[in-house]
């Protein structure tokens, strides 16, 4: 059989460790931008205003730039800055940190809104009962800001998975994209290799979307009338 014949003959594994990189690139940046979030969303919650006018800063910026633009300025910058420390860090830690930069803005929002979401007795309430801070935190506040946010949550998660190819143009990296171009330039088979692709995210985006929806219900459960 001719390479003609078999278009992914030479490279199916590729794809495969491609669509593995996207995914681990996805999940370390999503972490990443969670955690950027919760500390925003605690800024934007503060009542210093230094701490509001920062995180407001953050999130306007990240927000009006383009993403892509966002990925090269922000892998650039951490990547001088680790240099100049003296930091050994590899490309892949820079991406994803930067990529989570960009997401936490994202996350910060959807976080303070499911905060702002919780009735203002409930604080009163916990006040009332003398409940610990923590307490208040973990038991009442986080489990329903959690069902509040999960759809947001889950909209950036799906937005994560897309974004992790945007570190493709960065020319270190054999995401499934990257991989797909390549295939596509040697073989001339530009259709093929794009589609294979693009059903790579599909089967993401399909999987993430019964996971996500399965946890909604989850979550909903006591809420059900």
């Amino acid at each position: 059989m001719s390479p003609g014949d078999a278009p992914l003959a030479g490279y199916g594994d590729q794809l495969v460790a491609g669509l593995l990189l996207t995914l681990e690139v996805a999940l370390c940046s999503y972490a990443i931008g969670s955690l950027f979030g919760v500390l925003g969303a605690a800024a934007k919650l503060s009542r210093w205003r230094t701490l509001r006018l920062g995180a407001g800063l953050y999130t306007t910026l990240v927000r009006a730039l383009p993403e892509l633009l966002l990925v090269l300025l922000a892998f650039y910058l951490i990547a001088a800055r680790i240099e100049h420390v003296g930091v050994v860090v590899t490309p892949f830690a820079v991406a994803v940190t930067a990529l989570g930069f960009i997401q936490g803005a994202y996350i910060t929002e959807v976080l303070r809104a499911a905060v702002l979401a919780i009735p203002r007795g409930q604080r009163e309430a916990a006040e009332a009962l003398n409940l610990h801070p923590l307490t208040y935190l973990c038991r009442i506040v986080a489990p329903q800001a959690l069902r509040h946010a999960l759809g947001g949550l889950g909209n950036i998660w799906l937005n994560a998975t897309k974004d992790a190819s945007l570190i493709s143009v960065l020319g270190i990296f054999a995401d499934v994209l990257k991989v797909s171009a390549l295939a596509a330039a040697a073989t001339k088979r530009y259709v093929f290799f794009y589609a294979v692709a693009g059903v790579c995210f599909l089967a993401i985006t399909l999987v993430s979307t019964a996971l996500l929806d399965r946890l909604r219900r989850h979550l909903g459960r006591a809420y059900v009338t």
